[in-house]
């Protein structure tokens, strides 16, 4: 079960947080540098900036590449704001591409510009940004990716080097003044935007989208939904017709497909971790198109369908996927109380394991509770976006149970007397391992960090 934390860290300088979770941490760092046996433990205390934007261990320094308000290249118009899940992708001639989600919604003060070939609702204001960098970090360029859709959130790579951005929201035309159904899953390829445009990718569903993951040997795409309200949302699987066919293959369609866990119609009431499912079952989805009701309250048969609350997180690790549920409250209609949850699908066992339970925290100064974006490190470990209350983290977990602050935002957009900080989002390393690149999501700011990575 869960364990509390046991350490009371300074709210200037996290450290090592000691126990903010439970599980088995070798689990999550499959097909990583942790292979050789290497895992950090913590970079030490955070030091407060003098600028004000992001603490940071002694010795790591950030580099701003990117603000909302400022300009866009080739006269597109201003960065949007609302950052939220991004990846880094590698580009030619040494170059690196970050692919930025924008969760922006229909009433965003600052959308993602409408550009010709590249917008499929004029009426939305989310999308995509990518930024493209030479390899001292300097952005060359940063442009439209995806523009016209709606409350991008997350997403995820694919093996053939695009970007799969989600629209966390299941608006149809006439709502919230839309022109065209939203719910929707868009391909955006940072080399050449033009060539995956703006279409969506129907077959993949229409729901509530938060990430993907896509196994490497088979083509398979996952899928998380991030559903508001009870029934809380599922867990997909999407069987594309022309698996691992580059850009514009998942526009062939396919199949998609619910995650049963025979007897378990809600997974917040597991709680131990170690916890295994075998015989896991794929439903198909009756309407995946979700024309008269949405994919979650759909009739799954006699045996029903299994849920959870707050479904984001989604990667693909070794042989399996993991996906996170980043809390579960008895008060919003989940079947009991978590603070985070990461489970670990393998497809060839049919085999479900909860591995890591997060929190409760003791001061919500710290880091511990509510998962969200979540990347695998380089140097073995695993990076975790906080969402929560209180100061927002990026923390690091190590293979030997150590929870550790990586970065604090340290932008107050709350009052002296009452402050906040906003979300991080977005959390990848460059391919090198050398840069940690991450999001704040407001107000939208996208930094790029070096320094001792080991």
């Amino acid at each position: 079960m869960s364990a509390t934390r046991r350490q009371i860290l300074a709210r200037t300088g996290a450290s090592v947080a000691g126990i903010a979770f439970s599980g088995a941490l070798s689990e999550l760092f499959a097909g990583t540098a942790a292979a050789l046996g290497h895992s950090p433990t913590g970079y030490g205390p955070l030091v407060p900036d003098p600028a004000g934007l992001l603490d940071l261990p002694e010795g790591f320094r950030y580099k701003v590449l990117s603000r909302e308000g400022e300009p866009l290249s080739y006269g597109q118009g201003l960065v949007p704001g609302n950052h939220d899940g991004m990846t880094a992708l590698p580009g030619r001639r040494g170059r690196l591409h970050l692919v930025r989600n924008h969760e922006n919604r229909a009433t965003a003060r600052l959308g993602v510009p409408t550009v010709e070939g590249l917008t499929y609702d004029p009426a939305a204001k989310g999308g995509c940004t990518t930024l493209t960098l030479d390899g001292r970090n300097n952005v060359l360029e940063q442009r439209v990716g995806v523009a016209g859709t709606a409350v991008n959130c997350a997403g995820g790579p694919t093996p053939w080097g695009t970007w799969l951005t989600c629209e966390e929201t299941e608006d149809k035309a006439g709502t919230n003044g839309y022109t065209k159904d939203h719910g929707f899953i868009f391909e955006v390829d940072p080399n050449d935007p033009h060539r995956t445009g703006a279409v969506p990718l129907t077959a993949m569903g229409r729901f509530q989208h938060e990430a993907i993951a896509v196994d490497p040997e088979s083509g398979i795409v996952y899928e998380t939904e991030d559903a508001f309200q009870k029934p809380f949302g599922l867990f997909y699987r999407f069987l594309p017709e022309k698996p691992l066919g580059g850009t514009g293959s998942l526009r062939a369609g396919g199949a998609l497909e619910a995650m049963r866990v025979p007897g378990v119609p809600d997974l917040s009431v597991i709680q131990e971790t170690g916890a295994r499912f075998d015989g896991v079952e794929w439903v198909p989805v009756p309407d995946p198109q979700a024309v008269q009701t949405p994919i979650r309250l759909q009739d799954f048969g006699p045996k029903g369908i299994t849920h959870a609350q707050k479904l984001e997180g989604c990667y693909w690790g070794g042989r399996a996927v993991y996906f996170v549920s980043s809390f579960a409250r008895t008060r919003d209609g989940s079947a009991a109380t978590h603070f985070g949850q990461v489970w670990k699908y393998e497809p060839h066992r049919r085999r479900l394991t909860l591995v890591v339970v997060f929190g409760p925290d003791t001061d919500i100064q710290l880091p511990g509770e509510s998962p969200d974006n979540i990347c695998l490190a380089p140097t073995g470990g695993l990076m975790v976006c906080e969402d929560g209350d209180g100061a927002q983290h990026v923390y690091g977990l190590s293979r030997r149970g150590k929870v550790y602050a990586v970065a604090r935002n340290a932008q107050n957009i709350g009052t002296p007397e009452a402050p906040e900080w906003g979300e991080f989002a977005g959390v990848a390393f460059a391919p090198d391992g050398r840069t940690m690149y991450v999001n704040c999501y407001t107000p939208g700011t996208t930094f790029a960090v070096t320094g001792p990575w080991c």
